[in-house]
């Protein structure tokens, strides 16, 4: 994982900026905000998270620690993903995510692109105990642990042929009841779901 890069701001993107560590120019994505504080030719220092797919590398940069925590905590939630999780702190300083999330501030959710009223009410529901323990500094790592499971659960659940918003939806309502799961815990929670998304099952 690359945690930080400090280097030359070499160039504006219109999506963020060329830092030039070592000789080596790194594209990095930010927020609007940041993007306005960076000046070319300038030294700059950027908390960064790296987003691996099958075909890109993106490397995201943050003003602090814990913008690049709570980027990093978002994607945590079924159905958000760096784009979306980018967008949110661009509406939302950390504390004041933190706020409308403790407090079920849907109306604040909802001012981010991309975020919908059940999209709101999935991050409460998913988000809600993490992100204060979270500012009590649990950090990346306790975060991308949380993560890992719900990552597991749903790919186990699609690979048994269910659908992507059928293993959303079965992440998320145990989300709710298991906020301490580990990786360890997904066979037990696999047969949970199941017994969840079986025909005939009843939801809560």
């Amino acid at each position: 994982m690359i945690a930080s890069v400090t280097g030359r701001v070499s160039g504006l993107t219109p999506s963020g900026a060329v830092v030039t560590v070592g000789g080596v120019g790194l594209a990095v994505q930010t927020t609007p905000g940041t993007r306005a504080r960076l000046r070319t030719g300038d030294e700059a220092f950027l908390a960064t998270s790296l987003v691996v797919r099958e075909d890109s590398l993106t490397l995201y940069g943050f003003e602090t620690d814990e913008e690049r925590d709570v980027f990093e905590l978002l994607q945590s939630a079924s159905g958000i993903g760096p784009k979306v999780a980018q967008a949110v702190l661009t509406v939302h300083t950390p504390e004041g995510l933190r706020r409308a999330i403790t407090t079920e501030d849907l109306t604040a959710l909802c001012l981010v692109p991309g975020i919908g009223r059940k999209g709101a009410q999935r991050m409460v529901l998913e988000l809600k105990d993490r992100i204060v323990h979270s500012s009590a500094g649990s950090g990346p790592q306790r975060l991308a642990a949380d993560a890992a499971w719900r990552d597991l659960l749903a790919d186990a659940l699609t690979g048994l042929g269910w659908s992507q918003a059928q293993a959303d939806d079965a992440v998320v309502r145990l989300s709710a009841e298991h906020a301490d799961a580990t990786e360890a815990d997904v066979p037990t929670l696999l047969r949970q779901a199941l017994a969840m998304l079986a025909p005939g099952a009843k939801r809560p």
